[in-house]
């Protein structure tokens, strides 16, 4: 799978080129700020995944944990994949 923050980033900044044509209609001007705000409301929980993530990494580094039980401890996508 490759959808990475990065990946969202450029998706965003697409989006904002296809609002900023100027040769849009209203007809398309319309569906394009239908995408955004569809797209808006997507992208703002993939971040605060992210930084929910984030936070419970800085915690766990903070803290500290048992690394060798780490696998049955941790969500997947908390496991940090070395490579």
């Amino acid at each position: 799978m490759r959808n990475t923050l990065t990946d969202l980033n450029n998706h965003l900044f697409e989006q904002l080129e296809r609002l900023n044509d100027d040769e849009l209609d209203d007809a398309q001007l319309d569906k394009e700020l239908r995408r955004a705000e569809g797209m808006t409301k997507v992208a703002t929980q993939i971040i605060q995944n992210a930084e929910l993530a984030y936070k419970t990494m800085v915690h766990m580094a903070e803290y500290g944990y048992d690394k060798k039980d780490a696998k049955e401890i941790l969500p997947p996508m908390l496991e940090v994949k070395n490579g």
